[in-house]
């Protein structure tokens, strides 16, 4: 059963700089575990020593994971958290829409934000992806990525207690992000009692209009 709990680490003040470097660190982290993102690990674990206690223990508890494990075991271990379980999708409109039309004025509000700061898009990603949002945040538009961010407050609470009741290692960088992000309201408890409860939406359509924009193409995986 997911029990809530505050997170203590939302009381410690973070500076703008702080808030972007775990977001870059965990857009990173959260993303699959590439050749090129290994490689990355021991110049981000120097980044994430930077940070205050309340988020550098947890990246570094992730980046010691992926320092140390076997390549391919990560890879497996990946997809079988993110990928497999309903209840731990990275893509942030699925809790509240799953597959449904409803799902497609979601996705819209994410391509707004990003084609107002000029960010062009992989056609094969749909824009919610939780990497791809902590990206924008930290490296495109603070502004506008961390509105985004809070605005899935509940949505990201409820992945880490998912990832956190599943033992996964992937639960700290959630710890984190929140950590950056204003603390969890009564509506947004209500909220993600509501989401737990009734899980995403099941109803299958296509959505390869709201993924594929033509005005919208670039290089991201």
């Amino acid at each position: 059963m997911l029990t809530l709990a505050r997170n203590p680490a939302r009381a410690a003040g973070l500076s703008e700089r702080d808030r972007r470097l775990v977001w870059r660190i965990a857009a990173l982290l959260l993303d699959y575990p590439s050749a090129a993102t290994l490689a990355m690990v021991d110049q981000l674990t120097a980044a994430a020593g930077e940070l205050p206690d309340s988020v550098r223990e947890p990246l570094l508890h992730v980046l010691h994971e992926l320092g140390t494990a076997d390549p391919l075991q990560l890879a497996a271990r990946y997809v079988e958290t993110f990928d497999m379980r309903r209840r731990a999708s990275l893509h942030l409109t699925y809790y509240a829409y799953g597959d449904t039309r409803k799902r497609g004025m979601a996705l819209l509000r994410f391509k707004h934000a990003y084609r107002l700061a000029g960010m062009r898009l992989d056609e094969s990603e749909l824009p919610d992806f939780l990497p791809l949002v902590l990206e924008f945040a930290a490296t495109v538009d603070r502004a506008q990525g961390e509105r985004l961010l809070s605005e899935h407050v509940p949505v990201l609470e409820l992945l880490r207690l998912s990832l956190a009741d599943s033992d996964s290692a992937y639960a700290p960088v959630l710890a984190a992000i929140l950590a950056t992000l204003p603390p969890i309201s009564s509506a947004d408890r209500r909220r993600i009692a509501e989401l737990a409860a009734q899980g995403p939406p099941v109803e299958e359509v296509g959505l390869e209009p709201f993924a594929m924009d033509p005005l919208m193409s670039g290089g991201r995986r």
